[in-house]
């Protein structure tokens, strides 16, 4: 169809600034990436209805919670790539056709392999939909207060969703059937496809180059092992197969860093990274998806196996700490504006973050209202960090490069928080194990869930002090879980004041003739788009 949008989105001029119809057109990016981070989380209650109904085995039931994840990871970067070459609208709504499509499928699906196979599609179009949705943000919002701002709800809304996700699913599943927990992206993916077109700009790197098709399955091959290993460790351990699996991700993440520096048209251009503020912003941003995952890893298990709240209960709970949250990148965005050093704020979000590990630190057995407190602190801290690195990182890229650069990051936060989860669960485990007594059953020295599942076949009191003992013993390693990663985060303070200090966005030079950032302009009116 014709471009709706020819006549009314003249150019981007640098530092021009936003108006009514651009924060609209905010809105209604919150709309698909809202609803690809609830997919993160949204199957956390519908599995047993999921199970119930059709009976998939063991391996299928973890492919069809896990698969939409590790497509997703995988395939970012190269999704990234395209948008800039193909147009970031054009990829937003082609991603959001096949999500809305996929979602359809998926909530009638017959079968566990059709289901599985839904939840892959969706993996895809969510790949398609989170980079594009932030490229398009740095296309729309040039000038660096409102940039900063707009950052700053983009990553409120991404936060939000992961948690909202699993209480929604918890309610629907309750008073409808599990496939309602995919209908619910319908309405929202209708709408972005409807006036998408009218509010939204389009805009594409003019001479990108061919194209590197090598790279794809190179930077699959890459993530996907890594991921797969770092998030099998923290329930099975570190068996040889997922040491290997990482080790064969490393061994191909060479292979392809060794392709982008010297590919004639990389996917990913090395040039990024020369600027001072993009590589650190890559590294701080996975720090802080691994602190944010390492401790959702505890603090949802607490609630549950320690309090004993059913599930539904403990993602009530999990609500209350996304309060504070909603404040917090605001608030760094005005210490930025008032002339903080962005350094420091960024600092302080981690010192906030570890200070957060530190209340845990502090939880017993029975500590409902300080663990949240802890979570909420935590994860106000890493919000903080989050906006601004992300601001940063986005405004120090090239406008051309938009897509790549935020797939860029959105890589790293899905390492980093794999990579969580990975490591504070390993040390969770260990001191978890050490505290369990020798003569316990073989299941009880696995998980807490074992434990618990051990003690209700236990007569009496033999079953009760069980229970209390693994209780203690998690509550033990996710002390030692807090403390490492507070020392991990309170020395990315230190290296956030250090690295980023005095470090300002600057706009990059304008690209002049061919390679001039093109976005949709009046004499565009005869292309076609989407």
């Amino acid at each position: 169809m014709t471009n709706p949008t020819s006549s009314t989105n003249p150019v981007s001029t640098p530092n021009s600034r936003a108006g009514r119809r651009e924060w609209t057109a905010l809105g209604v990016l919150m709309l698909p990436l809202l609803l690809v981070s609830m997919d993160v989380s949204v199957l956390y209650f519908a599995i047993p209805a999921i199970s119930a109904d059709l009976e998939p085995s063991g391996t299928q039931q973890l492919w069809i919670f896990d698969i939409y994840a590790f497509v997703l990871a995988g395939l970012l970067m190269t999704m990234g790539s395209i948008g800039d070459r193909v147009g970031r609208r054009r990829l937003l709504l082609i991603g959001a056709a096949a999500f809305g499509a996929a979602s359809l499928v998926a909530a009638y699906a017959d079968s566990a392999e059709t289901l599985i196979a839904a939840r892959a599609v969706l993996g895809i179009g969510g790949a398609t939909l989170m980079p594009s949705t932030m490229a398009l943000l740095r296309t729309m919002f040039t000038d660096p207060g409102q940039r900063a701002k707009a950052i700053g709800l983009w990553s409120g809304v991404m936060t939000g969703g992961i948690a909202l996700g699993s209480v929604l699913s918890g309610v629907l599943v309750q008073y409808f059937w599990w496939g309602s927990v995919f209908l619910i992206n319908l309405p929202a993916m209708a709408l972005l496809l409807v006036i998408g077109p009218f509010l939204l700009p389009e805009s594409r790197n003019p001479a990108p180059g061919r194209f590197d098709l090598p790279s794809v399955p190179l930077s699959l091959a890459a993530v996907l092992p890594v991921i797969y290993g770092l998030k099998e460790i923290p329930s099975e351990g570190w068996h040889v197969q997922y040491v290997v699996s990482i080790t064969v991700g490393l061994l191909f993440a060479a292979l392809f860093v060794h392709r982008q520096r010297t590919a004639a048209s990389p996917m990913i251009d090395p040039a990024l990274f020369r600027g001072r503020g993009f590589a650190p912003s890559v590294v701080l941003n996975l720090v802080s998806a691994f602190g944010m995952m390492g401790s959702a890893f505890f603090t949802t298990q607490y609630l549950q196996s320690v309090l004993g709240r059913s599930a539904m209960e403990a993602a009530l709970w999990a609500l209350l700490p996304s309060v504070p949250i909603g404040m917090a990148a605001p608030l760094a965005t005005a210490l930025v504006q008032k002339g903080v050093d962005r350094a420091y704020v960024v600092a302080a979000g981690f010192a906030l973050a570890s200070g957060g590990y530190g209340l845990l630190v502090l939880v017993g057995t029975d500590s409902l209202w300080l663990v949240l407190a802890a979570a909420g602190v935590l994860a106000s801290g890493i919000v903080m960090v989050m906006s601004q690195i992300m601001d940063l990182a986005m405004g120090s890229a090239p406008v051309e490069k938009a897509g790549v650069a935020s797939s860029l990051m959105e890589t790293g936060a899905e390492f980093g928080g794999a990579l969580g989860m990975a490591v504070l669960g390993s040390i969770g485990t260990a001191v978890y194990r050490h505290g369990i007594p020798d003569s316990a059953p073989a299941p009880a020295h696995e998980t807490l869930g074992g434990a618990l599942a051990v003690a209700r076949q236990l007569p009496g009191h033999a079953g009760d002090a069980l229970t209390a003992t693994a209780r203690q013993a998690f509550t033990d390693g996710m002390h030692g879980a807090a403390t490492a990663g507070a020392i991990l985060l309170l020395g990315a303070a230190f290296a956030a004041a250090r690295t980023l200090r005095g470090l300002h966005v600057q706009q990059p030079e304008p690209v002049t003739g061919e390679a001039q950032e093109t976005q949709e302009a009046p004499q565009a009116a005869q292309e076609t788009s989407v």
